[in-house]
């Protein structure tokens, strides 16, 4: 048991080793600004630890960044033209084996005329449609005042995930394959307070089967309160705080999240680990996508249903594994190329492993306050844990940048959780398993939403975890940007995620 625990946080120790980012994935790429709603944001896949779901992985994706809370009058929907995935490589070779794809639909009240209010009299009477989401308050037994429903369908393909078999997932209660989403927050007037729309989304988590999976699974799909934490506008202006502060470990949560007020789009899945894995390999591989058809005209007389028409082949826009890659690991010039690309064609990144440029940045910024980038080019410990993994540990035979998680590790319950991962397991580089806060569970072994991977990976980008001074000059400086993530953040069952922000109070806020 020991050697397993010991293997486990080795493969945690390593993958460390991956370079790390300064925000999620918020606008990313330059192509994926002009299409939020399949902006792939966040991602997580880790061991449930919600009591009694220790044989569940939860599967966490999300979409459509930045959320204002008062975005009526249209509000986030997703695209009912898009195509939303969350991808598992269970054989090491790269490329999925099971695929979870996304559909959405949009439909507009009254038979796709939407609610209308007849205004005036007699013969001046006529029926005119609202420009509202809704005209009355929303409840999961009364929808008659929703001006526009979501719903979306759910399937599982094995193999290839364009020619692979695909199957339904269904409601184990029913049978039915169409998915209601609950409806944005638009706030307290329309759906109570933060309690009573969190009852409202509750019932829109559906215990489901999966085709080809023994024992149900779990999936919601709605609207959140943004999980990420980053000190974002300050972070992008050169990192524009004092030294002292954001090498302080005194001074980790000084500074309020700026994206508190924000929301997100959430797609989640909890499902049996059983139904994820591939014999007795026990470390899968996880991403997210979300794709277009190839061909856009649009309509030059655009109704609800037809703004444009779409045709072609599906065509991949975004992409997500290990977080936060694309914003300050990849160059600009290659950012599009790494959201159309998949995992098994990631050695033409390389360079941006082996010579990571965002420690010479902090060296550049923070020079005159002593902070040296590493020495030790290339950073071949990036590479084994970033392209490779480790053989024996979390290695898979792949060459491919995703997040793994080896689900022969137990769950970690929140209370129990550092929010510096799997970092506390060493002291000077040095594995040390009985050193206090030592959570092999955590961040890179997957992600839970509780783990401050700015922090983690600002500390290893600049060494931590290697060998010595000489190889890192600045590898023992506790850095972080001042904002906090935190277990206590979320709940501690599923979707994990918190009730979103209101669009309003009540009391004109």
């Amino acid at each position: 048991m020991r050697a397993r625990q010991l293997a486990a946080a080795l493969t945690v120790a390593t993958a460390l080793g991956a370079p790390g980012a300064l925000a999620s994935s918020h606008r990313e790429a330059p192509f994926i600004t002009e299409m939020p709603k399949v902006d792939s944001t966040d991602f997580y896949m880790f061991r449930s630890y919600e009591t009694g779901r220790q044989d569940y992985v939860t599967l966490i994706a999300n979409y459509l960044p930045l959320q204002d809370a008062y975005g009526g009058p249209n509000y986030f929907t997703l695209d009912p033209d898009a195509l939303y995935e969350i991808h598992v490589d269970n054989n090491g070779d790269a490329t999925e084996d099971l695929t979870f794809q996304f559909r959405f639909t949009n439909t507009l009240a009254n038979n796709g005329n939407g609610v209308s209010l007849n205004i005036g009299t007699g013969a001046n009477q006529r029926s005119v449609a609202v420009p509202f989401f809704n005209v009355g308050p929303i409840t999961s037994a009364n929808r008659a005042a929703l001006n526009v429903s979501e719903s979306f369908t759910l399937k599982v393909v094995r193999g290839n995930r364009r020619a692979g078999t695909v199957g339904d997932v269904v409601n184990a209660a029913g049978g039915s394959a169409t998915f209601v989403k609950p409806t944005d927050y638009i706030g307290t007037k329309s759906f109570g307070d933060a309690a009573a729309y969190e009852d409202y989304a509750n019932d829109h988590i559906y215990n489901v089967t999966i085709p080809g999976c023994a024992g149900q699974a779990k999936v919601f799909v709605g609207q959140r309160k943004e999980p990420f934490a980053v000190n974002l506008g300050p972070v992008f202006d050169l990192v524009n705080a004092p030294p002292e502060v954001i090498t302080d470990a005194g001074a980790r949560g000084a500074v309020p999240n700026p994206l508190a007020r924000k929301n997100i789009t959430t797609l989640a899945l909890e499902v049996p680990i059983a139904c994820l894995k591939a014999g007795n390999q026990d470390v899968i591989g996880g991403w997210t996508s979300a794709s277009l058809r190839q061909a856009r005209a649009l309509n030059p007389k655009a109704t609800y249903t037809r703004p444009s028409r779409e045709g072609g082949a599906w065509t991949q826009v975004s992409r997500l594994g290990m977080p936060l890659v694309n914003e300050v690991v990849i160059g600009i010039k290659d950012k599009d190329r790494f959201n159309a690309s998949e995992p098994k064609d990631d050695a033409q990144f390389i360079d941006y492993v082996t010579n990571p440029t965002l420690p010479a940045v902090l060296e550049l910024l923070f020079g005159s306050a002593g902070v040296r980038a590493p020495t030790a080019i290339p950073r071949d410990d990036l590479v084994a844990a970033f392209l490779k993994g480790v053989p024996n540990v979390n290695a898979n035979g792949s060459t491919a940048e995703m997040q793994r998680l080896n689900t022969a590790l137990p769950a970690t319950a929140r209370a129990s959780q550092n929010n510096l991962g799997a970092a506390a397991c060493f002291v000077n580089g040095v594995l040390t398993l009985a050193n206090p806060g030592c959570d092999p569970a955590g961040f890179p072994n997957g992600r839970r939403p509780g783990d401050d991977v700015v922090d983690i990976a600002l500390r290893v980008s600049m060494g931590y975890l290697l060998a010595n001074d000489t190889q890192a000059p600045s590898r023992n400086i506790p850095f972080h940007d001042a904002v906090l993530q935190d277990a206590a953040q979320f709940d501690a069952a599923f979707p994990y995620l918190r009730t979103p922000n209101p669009g309003a109070n009540g009391d004109g806020t």
